[in-house]
């Protein structure tokens, strides 16, 4: 017998999900050492968690037993900080593995999801092996939901959910409450990645939206405004008719004691984390206007942490390397909407300096 038969035919066909390389990784392939990298390829915050996350951390008592299977302290704290009673909120090894629960408890093989490209990978990835497939409505040129069609392949394709990031990844723009309206109205789940909300304002976050919408869920992480990216704590927030049946098919004890006690010292520490949101805005608009000096690049309006830059003129694949080879990971996509961009997060004043130096040195 071949065991790689008894595979699910999908399975063993489907892409897999491509994620950037670990910097130590790269570092070793570029001959340099990991402080000589500049890492602006995964949207991290390059400031890192408050200094009372390391101390909560240090002092972990419990790492011996079993996490709070409800993360009763973590949801809590998540419903003094959103507003959204505790009893609405599911915490998750980070805001993917709530995207698969999700996915779990609705999708039947054959079933659908609609998205709308380019977006965060996770969403078709995550449908496909929960062995559904993925109606994909592309954006506009200018990366706007096309509406108009979300709402024409709804009623034609019945997808169960529609996935849609706001502000999406990779371009950074916001869904507007009419669109989000038009959405709701449309019989299926929105779920709403609001993973860079925090970026753009948390006014403009939608999860309060929740406790008056049947059919709207809205997630969140820790991994970007927080700096906890390396534990692995995200949270949704999710009408109150699903919640029973989410806690019925969710690993029982998914978020560990660590990841826990990491986001509630951050909940504690509102303040470090505001200034630092506050620097990082700052420097996405300086970064802006200066990659818009460069001659080959056209970056995109962001309210992320990370710019869309149309190449323009020369392979931007090849640019991508180029960087590379000085030390600088930025994200190239081989997608054919996105092969002539590159993505580039947010960093230090420090680190935007170095990349604009690069990228005048290679025009």
């Amino acid at each position: 017998m071949n065991v790689t038969d008894l595979i699910r035919p999908d399975i063993a066909t489907m892409e897999p999900y491509a994620p950037v390389f670990p910097f130590e990784v790269v570092a070793a392939r570029l001959g340099r050492s990991p402080d000589e990298i500049i890492k602006l390829d995964a949207n991290e915050n390059p400031y890192g968690p408050p200094p009372q996350v390391r101390e909560a951390l240090a002092n972990l008592k419990y790492v011996h037993i079993y996490p709070d299977p409800e993360s009763r302290a973590l949801r809590h704290a998540l419903a003094e900080f959103t507003g959204v009673p505790a009893e609405m909120l599911l915490a998750g090894l980070g805001a993917d593995e709530l995207i698969d629960l999700i996915m779990r408890l609705f999708l039947r093989p054959g079933d659908a999801i609609l998205d709308c490209p380019p977006t965060f990978g996770m969403y078709s990835f995550d449908a496909a092996v929960n062995g559904a497939h993925t109606v994909a409505i592309p954006r506009r040129t200018d990366f706007s939901l096309d509406i108009e069609s979300i709402e024409e392949a709804t009623y034609r394709h019945r997808p169960k959910l529609i996935f849609v990031a706001s502000p999406n990844n990779p371009d950074g723009g916001m869904v507007s409450d009419d669109e989000l309206e038009r959405l709701l109205a449309l019989p299926a789940v929105v779920v709403l990645d609001e993973a860079y909300v925090e970026f753009a304002g948390l006014e403009r976050s939608r999860i309060r939206w929740v406790l008056e919408r049947e059919n709207l869920i809205v997630l969140r992480t820790f991994s970007k405004w927080a700096g906890l990216a390396g534990l692995r704590v995200g949270y949704g927030a999710f009408p109150a008719a699903l919640m029973p049946h989410l806690w019925k098919i969710k690993q029982p004890y998914n978020v560990p004691v660590a990841a826990s006690a990491a986001a509630i010292a951050v909940l504690q520490t509102p303040g470090y984390l505001e200034r630092h949101i506050a620097r990082m805005i700052a420097e996405r608009e300086r970064m802006t206007a200066l990659l818009a000096e460069i001659p080959y690049l056209r970056p995109y309006p962001s309210q992320a942490t990370y710019v869309l830059c149309q190449v323009i003129g020369r392979e931007a694949g090849e640019l991508k390397s180029a960087l590379e080879r000085e030390g600088i990971l930025v994200r190239y996509y081989t997608s054919p909407r996105l092969r002539d961009h590159i993505r580039i997060s947010v960093g230090r004043p420090d680190q935007t300096d170095a990349l604009i130096a690069a990228l005048r040195r290679l025009a």
